[in-house]
């Protein structure tokens, strides 16, 4: 009887690895490969006659010039401001994100009911819409003579210049983008708290709020801080958000910095080098996730 068993096993054992083979090839040729066309062009020495850089292939070729006059310009030089205003502009992003989306999602998980599937139908929305064209609804909204200014001059505001340059234009614009990335796994999250939790919280007299403070926001730290995760790693480096709504170099984030230079510009080592810098930025922060991560699964046991 043993030898089934042992056969099923090994039948087992090469079976996931073998389902997990096309994602694994996957990731090679769409994230490594093209990250080590970056990392090529951004520690190459060498330039052609029109002034591009000549990807050095060869890691034994690298020169580490460009991207230490990268990291230097970030902390006090040219690129300061942009690097400063991606990080301000992502924070009171994510702030709007909590405020709207820690309720939205609260709803949908514990009081939504038989509504369930349409709450979260309407939240899944905007990803039935390109991103592109929802902006450019917002860039029709807020434009001079848009609804938002016959608004305010209905009540007797003056009319706001929201598309040149206007920061308040560049963080709501973010939070709208990207609100949908931080309900779901906030929602999910929240969803799995055992409702027997909660009903012990009430039967030992606690309010609705103390259970909230106490019970339901403890348990749920671990969505939160996911969903911020979730939403924050592209919101660094959006740079099209930007361009659409405001367009102006006063309000750049760093992701404008890096299309500057890889779209627009013969210093493509210098965008690379931003990619490689900021993906250094994001990777302290997923380490800082992931031990949370490990700490939490941890102590669950």
């Amino acid at each position: 009887m043993p030898e089934p068993k042992a056969g099923h096993d090994r039948v087992t054992q090469r079976l996931w690895p073998t389902l997990a083979a096309p994602g694994v090839l996957w990731l090679i040729a769409l994230f490594l490969v093209p990250f080590y066309a970056v990392m090529a062009v951004a520690f190459s020495g060498t330039i052609d006659i029109f002034g591009q850089p000549i990807p050095a292939w060869n890691p034994f070729d690298w020169q580490f010039t460009t991207i230490t006059d990268v990291i230097r310009e970030s902390i006090s030089g040219v690129y300061r401001e942009s690097w400063l205003r991606t990080g301000y502009y992502s924070f009171w992003a994510l702030v709007i994100c909590v405020g709207v989306g820690y309720p939205v999602a609260y709803y949908t998980a514990r009081l939504a009911g038989r509504q369930r599937g349409l709450v979260l139908a309407l939240i899944l929305a905007p990803w039935w819409i390109n991103y592109i064209t929802r902006m450019l609804a917002w860039v029709n909204l807020l434009q001079d003579d848009g609804y938002v200014n016959d608004i305010l001059r209905l009540f007797g505001f003056a009319p706001v210049s929201w598309l040149s340059g206007n920061s308040f234009t560049v963080v709501v614009a973010l939070a709208y983008g990207y609100i949908p990335f931080f309900i779901i796994p906030l929602y999910a999250s929240l969803d799995r708290i055992d409702q027997r939790l909660l009903e012990a919280s009430r039967d030992l007299g606690v309010g609705a709020v103390r259970t909230f403070l106490h019970v339901t926001l403890p348990l749920s730290r671990m969505g939160l801080i996911t969903a911020l995760v979730i939403t924050a790693l592209p919101m660094a480096g959006d740079y099209y958000t930007n361009t659409l709504v405001s367009g102006s170099p006063n309000t750049n984030m760093i992701g404008n910095q890096i299309e500057l230079f890889l779209l627009e510009g013969p210093q493509k080592n210098l965008g690379a080098s931003l990619v490689l810098v900021l993906s250094i930025v994001l990777l302290v922060f997923m380490a800082y996730y992931l031990v949370l991560t490990q700490r939490a699964s941890r102590d669950a046991r």
